[in-house]
């Protein structure tokens, strides 16, 4: 009795499952963050790395991105959770917070950058927002899953940013502790966000033993309507503090519901 030959689809039909495959591989690496748990913990890297820089360099173009800055070493790619949120995501291989290379001497004022790319917010709900109703955040290492260093750039709860007004005029470079959305969180007022104002050295600062870092959550907002003339408030919590989570994301709005009250 002769073996029956194996069967193979033809050739066609397997470039179009390949096609397929990475399609939606592409879909759901580009979702949001608690999506990508259960898909590939490197995948936002990936897309930048193989994907985004790669067009950039060929043909000038961000690929998949929303832009790519080479000379600046990052890339702002937008979620598809929430209407206007992008993410910040570095060229090189840094995995978050806790990552020894956002404290280096040369680090990238990712913030600085993060900041400027909040007008990709504004064209997504197409309409100016005021500094105070913008933000930044970053997870902590428990509280990610992706493992690549990106920062979150959305529209802030209208109820955090009228709880935070009244540190609009705190004095710069003093922490001071209030409850928001029921969790505990320390506030400083910048003039600044580079160099010795850069929220990850103002966090690093006292937060030095080891792993340390890896358990801090930031989130940067404008002081006022507008950051230039009224500074930022650098939001910091810890997965040790009491009856914090590790994360400030809660404290943006994906719906961005302020830009439908303007």
């Amino acid at each position: 009795m002769k073996t029956p030959m194996p069967v193979h689809p033809p050739r066609a039909l397997l470039r179009h499952g390949a096609r397929i495959a990475v399609t939606l591989a592409i879909a759901l690496a580009a979702g949001g963050c608690a999506r990508l748990a259960t898909v590939d913990s490197n995948a936002l890297w990936k897309i930048v790395d193989l994907r985004c820089v790669p067009s950039q360099q060929a043909t000038g173009t961000p690929g998949q991105c929303t832009s790519v800055d080479l000379d600046k070493r990052y890339a702002i790619l937008k979620d598809i959770v929430g209407r206007s949120q992008h993410l910040l995501i570095p060229t090189d291989r840094i995995t978050g917070i806790e990552s020894p290379l956002v404290l280096a001497p040369h680090a990238q004022d990712y913030w600085v950058d993060a900041w400027n790319a909040r007008t990709y917010v504004e064209k997504s709900v197409k309409r100016t927002l005021p500094d105070n109703q913008l933000g930044l955040e970053i997870n902590s290492q428990y509280r990610r899953s992706q493992n690549q260093l990106h920062i979150h750039i959305d529209c802030m709860r209208g109820d955090i940013s009228e709880a935070l007004a009244q540190h609009a005029k705190d004095t710069p470079g003093k922490w001071r502790w209030d409850t928001l959305d029921g969790k505990r969180y320390r506030i400083m007022r910048v003039t600044a966000l580079t160099q010795t104002d850069n929220p990850f050295r103002i966090v690093a600062q006292d937060n030095q033993g080891e792993g340390t870092m890896a358990t801090q959550t930031i989130l940067v907002t404008g002081a006022g309507p507008s950051a230039e003339q009224d500074g930022w408030l650098v939001v910091n919590s810890g997965i040790d503090v009491d009856n914090g989570s590790g994360s400030a994301e809660g404290l943006l709005d994906h719906a961005c519901r302020v830009a439908d009250r303007q």
